[in-house]
């Protein structure tokens, strides 16, 4: 399957867009667990470079890192920091309303590794496939999300940090069986760490297995698309 995705992947949207990532908890390293000096979005991003990222407990120092990639329980400074430093919430009662309501419960494995797809044999132990997107692939990627599925929350964004976005709501869909994709990196504190026309799109495991019977009779292969994949690749006018 991963073969075929990566192959489709490229024929959608040409050599231009970076390689999605794979991630997922395990109860061995992809690569050597290294210090991350800063935010781990950055470190994620450097992923579609080629080279893996194992976080674990002992590299992910961030309070609201450690919690949404499960390794720890919410620190009690977090709500106030959240809302009266970041000014992200209005009080630190909705920031802990908000924590509750996300009902992380902490991995028992002890690493989360994420790998650029064409490294990976298998999808056995993937939690979601995670894509850098340009407002250009973004649109195929949302149209393909769409094309079999009706539901107001097809394709959602939410309030969260980067890394919540990336990994805590992809785990949630899988665990209640969700067709929910999500849109994110909209948190200013991690913005800097990528590029500046780049969201991220999460596609959780169950949804892509399901999106994968699609994904050639979607409109990434019809003329609409093929358009914005000259683009894409530098075809046509940006």
């Amino acid at each position: 399957m991963i073969q075929m995705f990566l192959q489709r992947y490229r024929d959608a949207f040409g050599d231009a867009a970076p390689l999605p990532v794979a991630f997922g908890y395990s109860l061995s390293p992809a690569a050597e667990v290294r210090k991350i000096p800063r935010c781990m979005v950055g470190a994620i991003r450097k992923v579609c470079d080629g080279e893996p990222l194992a976080l674990s407990a002992e590299n992910v120092l961030c309070g609201g890192g450690s919690l949404y990639t499960a390794f720890a329980p919410m620190q009690e400074r977090i709500p106030l920091f959240v809302s009266e430093t970041e000014h992200y919430k209005q009080t630190p009662e909705q920031v802990r309303e908000y924590i509750r309501n996300l009902n992380i419960s902490l991995t028992e494995k002890p690493y989360l590794n994420f790998v650029r797809m064409d490294r990976l044999s298998t999808l056995d132990e993937i939690e979601g496939i995670l894509f850098f997107a340009t407002p250009d692939v973004l649109s195929g990627l949302c149209s393909w999300a769409f094309y079999d599925n009706n539901a107001h929350d097809a394709v959602c964004s939410r309030f969260a940090s980067g890394c919540c976005s990336i990994v805590t709501f992809a785990v949630q869909e899988n665990r209640k069986n969700g067709r929910s994709c999500f849109i994110g990196m909209l948190d200013p504190s991690a913005r800097p760490l990528v590029p500046a026309n780049e969201l991220t799109f999460v596609i959780p495991i169950r949804r892509f297995h399901e999106m994968m019977q699609t994904m050639e009779h979607s409109s990434l292969f019809r003329k609409a698309c093929s358009i914005v994949k000259k683009r894409i690749n530098g075809g046509i006018g940006k």
